[in-house]
Formats: structure tokens, C-alpha cells, sequence
């Protein structure tokens, strides 16, 4: 199993994996019945979650029925637990949107929750995010997860995210942090070869290594963020329970 979801995720572009990953769900929940671990996003139970990574993928990590990772049942918790998106109808932008989410979402928000991508055959709207195609102050939420390492000009979506948010609204902003961080974010648009790219951005469509100064990056854009370590206010068995990242930090940035 473990071979066979490397070679899918690091060989099979990510558009087309959004359309077949429905087909082996129902039989993979029945394969991993049981009631060791449990999402927390589609309330299912199972002996273990599948493994999950590009080259040595990690024990745990996937859930059988939605396909949520450690970082999506993470952020899952935040919302609910740290934010008022749970709360009632918001309007809100979900760029690359995660398959695990979007059920849920359009049903809590209904028209209002949009889905936007540059290639996704599940989004919505079509777009780059260097120039979206909303007005001003629009949106009470944007999520924008693992999306701003992959495009060209993150500094321009930074300022586009803060152009389209109403005064007020929040966006979160996870991105991937590899060892050794450094202390500012890496860019080389000189390395072309892919295994180079992939050795020293941690994927080769990565165009960016964040670095320590993430935080402040997102700030040039006018937004205020807030780093949370919102794992470690959980109780032990919850985060061993749901299999929780223990070192992922939220980003979550303020209009």
C-alpha cells in the first residue's frame, strides 16, 4: 500500500487524481474497519488511518472514507473550535480546494462558499490567484492551504487574499516546512532539474522553501497573522486518537 500511494501521488498529476479518488473509498473503509483512530471530519472510525507521502510515506496519515490527512483533521478542530466559521453562512473563497472539506462546506454555507483553482475539475471557478476575479472586501474566509508554494509570485496572492477579504475576515495559510528551516525563504528559479528541485524545495512543483520569516511575509500583504500551536492545547488522547500533526502550527492572518 505504501508503494502504491508514492507512486500515485509523485506520478499521477493532481487533477486527475481529484477525479478516481472516489472509486476506491468504499472498499478501503471496509479493508481498515475498526476503532483504533477516528476523523474527525467525517465522524468514521477505523482500525488505522492508510500512509501517505512522496517518498517514504508516513504511518497513519490518511483517512479511508474522506481522504483527510493529519493537517486536514487539525485544521478541522481550529475551525470549529477557534473560529466562528461553524457558526452560521459566511461567505467564503476555498482556493485548491481539499476533497475532504468541500461536502461539508457547501452544505454549512451553500452559495456563499465558493471553490477556485487554476486546473481543479472540482473547483467552482476557474482562476489565478495572482488576479482573482471577485471584488473587493467580499469574502468573510479564505482558505488557502499548501496552494502559496506553488505559485509564482506569492507576495501578489498574499496582497490579492487581503484585497478580497472583508475588513475583519480571516484567512488560514498553511504552507510546507522542511528541515533544516531556514531562517529566510529560499527562491532559485535557476534550478530546473526536477530532483534538484524535489531535494531542495521538498517538491520539484514547489517554487519556494518558507522559511522562519513566514509570518512576516504575510504581514507585508497587510494582513496580520497569527501563528498558533493550537495541537498543544488539545488533551493527548485527542491528538493520538485522530492521529493529529504535533508540530504543524496554524496560520491564520486577520483583514
Amino acid at each position: 500500500m505504501k508503494r502504491l500511494i508514492s507512486f500515485l501521488i509523485r506520478n499521477v498529476p493532481r487533477k486527475y487524481l481529484q477525479r478516481i479518488t472516489g472509486l476506491g473509498q468504499s472498499v478501503l473503509s471496509v479493508a481498515y474497519a475498526g476503532k483504533n483512530v477516528m476523523c474527525p471530519v467525517c465522524e468514521k472510525s477505523f482500525r488505522k488511518f492508510l500512509p501517505y507521502g512522496r517518498i517514504n510515506p508516513r504511518e497513519n496519515a490518511l483517512c479511508p472514507n474522506c481522504l483527510a490527512l493529519e493537517r486536514h483533521r487539525l485544521l478541522w478542530l481550529y475551525l470549529k473550535e477557534k473560529t466562528g466559521f461553524f457558526s452560521g453562512q459566511q461567505a467564503v473563497l476555498h482556493i485548491a480546494p481539499e476533497v475532504c472539506y468541500m461536502k461539508h462546506f457547501e452544505k454549512l454555507h451553500g452559495a456563499q462558499y465558493i471553490t477556485a483553482d487554476i486546473e481543479s475539475p472540482l473547483a467552482k471557478v476557474k482562476m489565478d490567484i495572482h488576479r482573482m476575479p471577485f471584488e473587493a472586501n467580499h469574502f468573510d474566509v479564505v482558505l488557502c492551504n499548501h496552494v502559496l508554494e506553488h505559485v509564482q509570485d506569492d507576495n501578489q496572492a498574499l496582497k490579492e487574499i487581503h484585497r478580497v477579504l472583508k475588513p475583519g475576515g480571516f484567512a488560514i495559510l498553511q504552507v510546507p516546512f522542511f528541515e533544516p528551516v531556514p531562517d529566510e525563504t529560499f527562491e532559485d528559479n535557476s534550478i530546473t532539474d526536477p530532483k534538484e528541485r524535489e531535494k531542495i524545495f521538498g517538491q520539484d512543483d514547489h517554487v519556494r522553501k518558507y522559511g522562519k520569516d513566514y509570518v512576516e511575509r504575510i504581514n507585508r500583504s497587510g494582513l496580520q497573522a497569527v501563528a498558533d500551536m493550537f495541537v498543544q492545547e488539545l488533551m493527548p488522547e485527542t491528538v493520538e486518537r485522530f492521529k493529529l500533526p504535533k508540530d504543524e502550527v496554524i496560520y491564520k492572518a486577520i483583514k
